[in-house]
């Protein structure tokens, strides 16, 4: 069974940077810092652009928002 990476992890095994992934996959660079960064969940057409920059389908990768609930909510009363 494959393994299913985060895009930060793939952009290291590949060498490659935000500015390169974006303009690889022909989208704008802050976007590709947010997906990069797990602040931004991409679109599918999105998914499928950077995908294809690693030789993948969407389905490959491991997408979706890495910023913890504390940040978000709080840390509960003070």
């Amino acid at each position: 069974m494959e393994t299913v990476k985060a895009v930060d992890v793939l952009c290291v095994e590949a060498q490659l940077d935000v500015k390169q992934l974006a303009e690889k996959a022909g989208l704008d660079e802050q976007r590709v810092l947010a997906i990069v960064l797990g602040r931004w969940t991409p679109s599918p057409a999105e998914r499928d652009k950077i995908a294809a920059v690693f030789g993948l389908t969407r389905e490959q990768i491991a997408w979706g928002h890495k910023t913890p609930i504390q940040h978000i909510y709080g840390h509960g009363p003070a």
